[in-house]
């Protein structure tokens, strides 16, 4: 059967492809090869094979070699607007920090500002009070001398009358009329002397109440003057103050509660942010309106300063300063070892080999080691029930029980570990549950 098909096939192409024969010629013999139409379509069919196989290989690689030309630029401009990106961002980084260097600079000045006019607002109480003491004493001597006048007054009037019955008497009582004479004299003198010591008295009453009003104008003045400086220490408060609240509040952390602890734990006493107390004579119960105020700036100031102290303690920076490459952040992925879905704890930052890394707050180092898939690693606990992990390092730089500081280096980034390449895996941990560790790092983005 199958003859009998190659034969009809043989037929068939007898048409295009005729019987052919190639001789071979030697000294001696003369051999010939036989090509039958079949034979022939099989060599050309190869031959059309080889040359089909051949084009699309020569254009699979020019294919090839455009497409990896293409990828390459790709990367290039990638690579060229992250490091315009990572430049913006420095710029950013560095206005927010001289922007606090004029505020932290500002603020010192607006408290020696307090410090200078609580100083001329005791001076000026000072002056007041010995005031009120002089017009006392002159009001003392002033109702002494109406009462003596008054007294030799009354004296001249029963003089007169004395005078008046002894001209009814005989002529023996000279002598006692000029005693009343003398007496006379003597009072007479005395009421001009006391007439010109109420005019001195009158005088420095009137002097004692313009300089009175003279400071009942400067005190308002004064008052005015601290009323704007108030106001300017209010606003930049504020302004400061905001930020740092809204960076823990979206990081979500329970503020007030850090800030009690912080406040607990703050041992320094005295200085700038302790509360004003004035104790003025002629006011009332209770401190005045300015140090209620200035007392509310300080307040502020201490709330602000708390949020400092706890911004130290707690992750709200990058662990690396050098270049980097953000691969993969926190939450469900693909799982590049198994290829099942997993909870990615962390963030991945890839980068050389040996990239420093460095803690990202205040702490104290509870491990350093290996760590079966995490590799090399560091885990940092710090306030407020916060721990940090470092993974996969190619060196550990710190020891178990030491304390750190942020921006300190901890290790050197590497490929120890379940790893498929050079990187840190940052962890955030909150009372030993993984949370998204870029939440701290956006939070603080504009603020640190």
């Amino acid at each position: 059967m199958k003859t009998r098909l190659l034969r009809k096939l043989d037929s068939l192409l007898e048409r295009w492809l005729p019987e052919r024969r190639v001789f071979l010629r030697t000294d001696t013999d003369t051999r010939f090869i036989r090509l039958s139409p079949i034979t022939q379509f099989g060599a050309i069919a190869g031959i059309g094979l080889f040359v089909v196989w051949s084009i699309f290989a020569t254009a699979f690689l020019l294919i090839e070699s455009i497409g990896s030309g293409n990828l390459r630029e790709q990367a290039m401009r990638e690579q060229e607007a992250y490091e315009a990106r990572l430049n913006t961002l420095s710029a950013e980084r560095d206005a927010s920090t001289l922007e606090a260097r004029d505020a932290h600079a500002r603020f010192a000045q607006a408290l020696r500002r307090i410090s200078d006019m609580q100083a001329e607002l005791l001076a000026a109480e000072e002056r007041r009070a010995e005031l009120e003491k002089g017009i006392g004493v002159l009001q003392a001597d002033l109702r002494q001398a109406l009462k003596e006048r008054d007294e030799a007054r009354q004296l001249a009037a029963d003089a007169r009358k004395a005078l008046e019955d002894s001209t009814r008497s005989v002529k023996s009582e000279i002598g006692r009329l000029r005693d009343y004479t003398s007496t006379l004299d003597y009072l007479a003198g005395a009421l001009t002397a006391t007439a010109r010591e109420r005019e001195e008295i009158a005088r420095k009453a009137a002097e004692a109440r313009k300089l009175a009003d003279d400071l009942i104008l400067e005190v308002k003045l004064m008052q005015e003057r601290n009323d704007r400086i108030f106001q300017q220490l209010e606003d930049a408060v504020t302004v400061s103050l905001t930020p740092l609240d809204k960076m823990f509040r979206a990081a979500g952390l329970p503020t007030e509660s850090i800030l009690a602890t912080i406040r607990q734990g703050y041992s320094g006493q005295g200085g700038p942010l302790t509360p004003l107390s004035f104790s003025t004579m002629g006011a009332g119960k209770g401190p005045d309106p300015d140090t209620l105020r200035a007392n509310a700036i300080l307040a502020q100031l201490d709330r602000m300063n708390m949020y400092r102290i706890a911004a130290q303690k707690a992750p709200f920076v990058l662990p690396l300063k050098s270049a980097f490459r953000f691969t993969s952040g926190y939450g469900y992925r693909r799982d590049p070892k198994t290829g099942g879905r997993r909870l990615h704890k962390g963030a991945d930052f890839a980068g050389a080999t040996g990239t420093p890394i460095y803690a990202t707050a205040d702490g104290v180092v509870i491990k350093a080691g290996w760590g079966n898939g995490y590799g090399r690693v560091v885990e940092i606990r710090h306030a407020f029930g916060i721990e940090t992990r470092y993974a996969h390092m190619s060196r550990i730089r710190v020891k178990v029980g030491d304390r750190v500081s942020r921006g300190q280096q901890i290790g050197d980034m590497g490929n120890s570990g379940r790893s498929t390449g050079t990187h840190l895996h940052y962890e955030v941990r909150i009372g030993g549950k993984a949370v998204n560790p870029m939440k701290f790092i956006k939070a603080a983005k504009d603020v640190l």
